[in-house]
């Protein structure tokens, strides 16, 4: 299907790779169908291009990619939502804000992590509430 966004322009995306949010991105509850775009496959962001709104895309990020210590407990009301079977078929991304004017202050909202289920194109944003985690942890180490 072809996609007209305004950050990409016209792009072809696969209709198996948008996911359905059933559990709605914090803040975009009207919004539910999102599809991962790599612009550069060399890169550590990706971009949550949002299938209904053109101008709608997050950068996130595999926090795993980083190598630093970030456990994440689901809860089983939302294992039973997104229909997860197996651990091998999650994706976990964390949506990023990038400052145009010093992208070394890059922050990671490790609080609310996007949860993927590949095997059934399902996903959904979820709270870690008690876990201590910031909603703007930095990327960068400060020098």
């Amino acid at each position: 299907m072809k996609l007209n966004t305004i950050r990409f322009g016209e792009i072809e995306v696969d209709e198996k790779r948008i996911f359905d949010f059933v559990m709605p991105i914090i803040g975009f509850d009207s919004l539910s169908k999102f599809v991962i775009i790599e612009p550069n496959k060399d890169s550590l962001f990706k971009w949550l291009q949002s299938v209904e709104d053109s101008s709608l895309a997050f950068p996130v990020i595999s926090v795993a990619a980083l190598n630093f210590d970030y456990t994440i407990d689901i809860p089983d009301n939302v294992v039973e939502k997104l229909g997860i079977t197996n651990v091998e078929s999650l994706l976990v991304m964390n949506i990023t804000s990038i400052p145009q004017d010093d992208p070394k202050g890059t922050t990671i909202n490790l609080l609310a992590p996007l949860i993927f289920n590949i095997d059934n194109q399902k996903a959904g944003q979820i709270v870690l509430s008690g876990s201590g985690y910031d909603i703007s942890y930095p990327m960068f180490k400060k020098q």
